[in-house]
């Protein structure tokens, strides 16, 4: 094994084991599913029930396929979506800084998840083991990733995002 496969696999295993843990406190912990779809609704992004549970089952099965290295391309858009999503309806406002609750961490990881995807599974995924070989790697598969999150998650909002004027300024 090269240390280019391994230090793939730290990566996409970090990433994908991290959202996929987000995901999981969606459901499980925390104010659970109910609690996250009226913080949904607050956002403005309604029906809140829905988009609790589209985000808790993206961030799982995201979070999962990356760490896997199982449709990496594809798990990358999403995570692309995801935060571009979370951008928007939280902490766009809050400016750049993460400790100010802005989008600086939401880019890094949507970065990260785009440079996997370009760089491929690696010799350590599902992927090699199914195809032998990564797939949907290189320009194509960064491409997918950056473009098609970028679309999903600007679907999602121009479909769902309808944030009042007298809506706190929620934080994440």
């Amino acid at each position: 094994m090269h240390s280019f496969s391994f230090a793939v696999l730290v990566l996409r295993a970090g990433l994908g084991i991290m959202m996929a843990a987000h995901g999981y406190h969606k459901v499980f912990l925390g104010g659970r599913l109910a609690g996250n779809a009226a913080w949904f609704e607050s956002l403005g992004m309604a029906p809140g029930w829905l988009h609790a549970r589209l985000a808790a089952a993206t961030e799982v099965g995201a979070g999962i396929a990356l760490a896997t290295g199982f449709l990496t391309a594809p798990a990358a858009a999403a995570f692309v979506a995801l935060m571009l999503v979370a951008v928007v309806t939280v902490h766009r406002r809050n400016g750049f800084y993460v400790m100010d609750s802005g989008w600086e961490y939401n880019l890094l990881i949507a970065l990260a998840a785009v440079a996997v995807a370009g760089l491929g599974a690696g010799q350590l995924s599902v992927e090699q083991l199914l195809f032998g070989h990564p797939v949907l790697t290189g320009w194509t598969g960064l491409g997918l990733a950056a473009l098609g999150g970028i679309l999903g998650g600007a679907a999602q909002l121009s479909l769902f995002y309808r944030p009042t004027a007298t809506a706190a300024h929620p934080q994440a």
